[in-house]
């Protein structure tokens, strides 16, 4: 299903700076204005194509695509800010709680894990132990909150990606329309979903399977236990570096699913075509995103769930606050992955004229006909 060239955003890009440098003296209500209008021309714009958009698209950075995705959350500011609070936020209050977690059976995982890697030849050094802790409450947690992922998260995803298609379409998030549009295309969102969930799961595995016949090998040859976790560190930095390929191919094959009409292993095959070129740029957005809820992920863990400080009265509004911080963080990654999307898009699309219907509502109304007929 090919996209109209009108309604992505990097191939319009070449007036932003100038008209950046006189926003600053605007009241807010001319700044909405001309915001608006920054959006109009990018969507509704001519079409001009020449070798200066090439390479403008071409230059495109993580930090142009936080730029635009900062002015989409302006623009339909609303809609994102329900999203996050309907969607986003229940799921980020159970995962940063790990309400969840039976904490015996994240032990008892934890002391297998250990016993595992003292056999594969690795010393239970404080690295080891907290590692098998956190990969044991990893696993715990998602599988404990997978019905969420798949239901809530999952959705804000396709609503997000849904705002963002009708901002570049200028126009106002329709609930009512996407409950439509989402019943319709749901089966094939969670098509390509457990899809993820099966390369996530296969990467992870492969990589402990991996590990520890390296490491036992390591063992049997003579090495000192030193050496094993070097070694064991190299492999790890190697294993997150193709995650976070894989990572950015199941966030863009979500966003396929969502918006072309394929999913699945198609949904993969298409989104590892399209961001050829364009890896750097969404390692990047990953290694942000990453890094975001890290820092939250850990302030939540020492200033809410670990009483170090005071009477604890401070619980009662950084808890909330928290949650709050890491649905944003979540709502600018899904948002950040609908712009490099289109921005991959247009890198590779002939020019074309279209009437700024969402791709969505397209899909609609392609798919009404054809149960008409």
């Amino acid at each position: 299903m090919e996209i109209s060239s009108e309604g992505c955003s990097p191939r319009n890009r070449s007036d932003h700076l100038m008209r950046k440098e006189g926003s600053e003296d605007e009241t807010p209500f001319q700044q909405k204005q001309s915001l608006e209008l920054e959006l109009s021309d990018r969507v509704h714009g001519h079409g001009h194509h020449d070798h200066y958009s090439d390479n403008i698209i071409q230059s495109m950075n993580a930090l142009d695509i936080l730029r635009e995705t900062v002015r989409i959350l302006r623009f339909n500011s609303w809609s994102f800010m329900a999203i996050t609070f309907l969607l986003i936020c229940p799921v980020a209050a159970v995962v940063l709680s790990n309400i969840l977690v039976d904490e015996s059976i994240v032990k008892s995982l934890s002391i297998r894990l250990m016993l595992v890697a003292k056999a594969s030849g690795l010393p239970l050094r404080s690295l080891i132990k907290q590692s098998c802790q956190r990969f044991a409450e990893m696993m715990i947690s998602s599988v404990t909150s997978f019905p969420l992922y798949v239901s809530l998260l999952l959705l804000s995803k396709a609503a997000v990606v849904y705002s963002v298609d009708c901002t570049y379409s200028r126009k106002k998030f329709d609930a009512s329309k996407f409950c439509l549009i989402i019943s319709k295309f749901w089966r094939k969102i969670v098509s390509t979903y457990m899809w993820v969930c099966t390369i996530i799961v296969g990467c992870i595995t492969m990589f402990c399977v991996f590990l520890i016949a390296f490491c036992s090998a390591l063992s049997v040859l003579g090495f000192s236990p030193d050496v094993a976790v070097y070694a064991a560190v190299m492999v790890g930095l190697v294993f997150s570096i193709i995650f976070a390929n894989a990572i950015i191919i199941c966030n863009i094959a979500i966003v396929i699913s969502v918006l072309e009409d394929v999913s699945g292993a198609q949904a993969m095959l298409r989104s590892s075509i399209l961001i050829k070129g364009q890896t750097h740029v969404g390692l990047l957005i990953f290694l942000g995103s990453t890094i975001g809820m890290a820092f939250v992920e850990g302030l939540f863990e020492h200033r809410v769930k670990t009483l170090s400080y005071g009477d604890g009265s401070s619980r009662m509004w950084e808890g909330p606050l928290l949650v709050i911080m890491y649905s944003f963080v979540v709502l600018v990654d899904s948002m950040m992955s609908a712009v490099f999307y289109f921005s991959c898009r247009s890198f590779s699309m002939e020019t074309s004229d279209g009437e700024g219907n969402s791709i969505l509502e397209t899909m609609a109304i392609s798919a009404e006909a054809i149960g008409i007929q």
